[in-house]
């Protein structure tokens, strides 16, 4: 089982992985978007959120203080779902369709960063993880 909570763990972090390298290497496409969403310097928030995505992923897939992995993820993904994908503020049923789905993906993603998150705080001596828990 731990080797199939290991093919989880590298599966979930996939999209983080994806997004991360998004935010890093198209800093400067992403923050006109988060701009015209009103987030204030918005280049700057780009790459803080890539790092986090990429710090996250990585201690997830590693098993290295995995559970600081996922309060990453957590702390970017509820935020992010609230200030840029605010589905009930558009008008175009098209464009409130495409954020409402972002929106729920990001809820559901963070959902899972949760069960992770108290999963590893009730059981934290599962195989391939470099170290134990952080909190």
């Amino acid at each position: 089982m731990d080797a199939l909570f290991l093919v989880g763990r590298i599966m979930f972090a996939l999209v983080f992985l994806g997004s991360a390298v998004g935010h890093l290497k198209n800093a400067q496409g992403m923050a006109g978007y988060a701009t015209s969403k009103g987030i204030p310097r918005a280049k700057e928030a780009v790459l803080l959120t890539g790092v986090m995505l990429l710090v996250g992923a990585v201690s997830v897939v590693l098993g290295a203080y995995a559970d600081l992995g996922a309060l990453l993820l957590i702390a970017f993904l509820l935020p992010t779902a609230f200030l840029m994908h605010a589905f009930w503020k558009e008008t175009d049923a098209m464009a409130k369709m495409g954020e409402q789905v972002q929106f729920l993906k990001n809820v559901g993603l963070a959902g899972g960063a949760i069960f992770l998150y108290v999963l590893l705080q009730t059981k934290s001596d599962f195989d391939f993880m470099l170290t134990g828990n952080l909190f």
